[in-house]
């Protein structure tokens, strides 16, 4: 099988990363994870301008990419920069409004796509536990439209989105597959409360409430109590998106741990000398390539029709970034000595994203769980 990027993937990496490295440097990028927005307008702009967020979606829907490997050369992209900017959220919603949208449901992809609308996920709840169906939530009906009351938790810049997609229980239990529906609710409407915070590795998250929101008939995305599969559908580009970014991330702290051996002497030689520090960093090599191969192989299933197949495809590969995500996180700091802690130094921003990574959409221990699931429904 031939792992190289066509021309166009390559043209495309290559113009983020030198966007990245000429306008995203690290102080910017502090900035702007410190910022109150939480993301910088301008530099959101000036991405969807190079076509980071057209290559996320098929032609069909206005893109001009939307395969798996796509995806996966965007996030790599933004990982080496620690980019803050909501890249995942018009991800996410973009793909669940492309599968399941009605024709004017799809018309507003156009705006994430040129960046004008800021979108996010609203999904998990206090005490859901990476449960993807573990939803109260509810709404209900009302005249032709619906009424939606709740709590949404970690609601990526939720503070800022101009567009929420939304789930809320239309049928049946808390936990229950049947009965979970998803509604595009506008980042204004009446009801909706926030509260909004800084987040640990950079940007911000907000809590939501939404008391008695009411929408129109139009803002049912997809059939009533038939959102569970748009939602994994949705979400499985999210791990492949957060699987790349990781995976971005740790070849930045590869090589500036590598650099960090080359340079600081101790005893008269630089450490890097040192055989027991050599041994480590082979480690952890041949660990990160272990992690672009569960990449590589979860960008190929993802664009396959077998669900179960693509489902263990994308669980594996965010097992595998958040065990070495996590691995390249301690061990980069520790071979770095004290300096590695310290909040001016990029490695420790790094590492913190690397750890965040782990715990979004499911850490590694849900994810192992999920992978052994699937593989005994495909054993039944």
């Amino acid at each position: 099988m031939n792992f190289e990027h066509t021309e166009d993937r390559r043209m495309l990496a290559d113009s983020l990363d030198r966007f990245i490295a000429e306008q995203y440097g690290f102080n910017e990028r502090d900035r702007i994870a410190r910022s109150d927005e939480g993301f910088d307008a301008a530099r959101w702009s000036q991405l969807a301008e190079i076509g980071a967020l057209g290559a996320l979606f098929p032609e069909d829907v206005g893109g001009f990419g939307g395969a798996g490997f796509d995806v996966a050369v965007v996030f790599e992209s933004l990982g080496k920069g620690l980019v803050v900017e909501p890249f995942l959220g018009a991800l996410i919603v973009g793909r669940a409004i492309a599968q399941a949208g009605t024709a004017a449901q799809k018309e507003r992809i156009a705006s994430l796509i040129d960046g004008s609308t800021v979108a996010a996920l609203a999904h998990e709840e206090p005490g859901s536990h990476y449960e993807p169906t573990q939803v109260a939530t509810r709404a209900e009906r009302s005249g032709d439209g619906w009424v939606l009351k709740g709590a949404k938790a970690v609601v990526q810049l939720g503070d800022r989105a101009g567009l929420l997609l939304v789930s809320a229980r239309t049928g049946g239990a808390d936990d229950d597959a049947q009965g979970l529906s998803l509604f595009l609710v506008p980042g204004d409407a009446q009801g909706l409360a926030w509260r909004g915070y800084r987040k640990v590795d950079g940007g911000r998250a907000a809590e939501l409430a939404l008391d008695q929101v009411k929408l129109g008939a139009d803002a049912l995305l997809g059939a009533e109590g038939k959102g569970a599969a748009i939602l994994e559908h949705a979400t499985g580009w999210g791990l492949l998106a957060l699987a790349a970014e990781s995976l971005g991330a740790m070849e930045v702290a590869k090589r500036d741990t590598l650099e960090y051996l080359r340079t600081r002497r101790q005893f008269g030689v630089p450490i890097g000398s040192f055989q027991a520090l050599q041994h480590r960093m082979a480690d952890l090599l041949l660990e990160i390539e272990q992690g672009r191969s569960a990449v590589i192989n979860a960008a190929a299933a993802i664009d396959g029709s077998d669900r179960v197949a693509r489902e263990k495809a994308l669980s594996a590969a965010k097992y595998s970034v958040g065990r070495i995500g996590t691995r390249v996180a301690e061990e980069c700091i520790q071979l770095h000595g004290g300096i590695g802690m310290t909040w001016e130094l990029p490695l420790a921003h790094y590492a913190k994203r690397l750890v965040m990574i782990d715990h979004q959409f499911g850490d590694e221990d849900h994810h192992l769980a999920r992978y052994i699931a699937l593989g005994k429904e495909t054993s039944q």
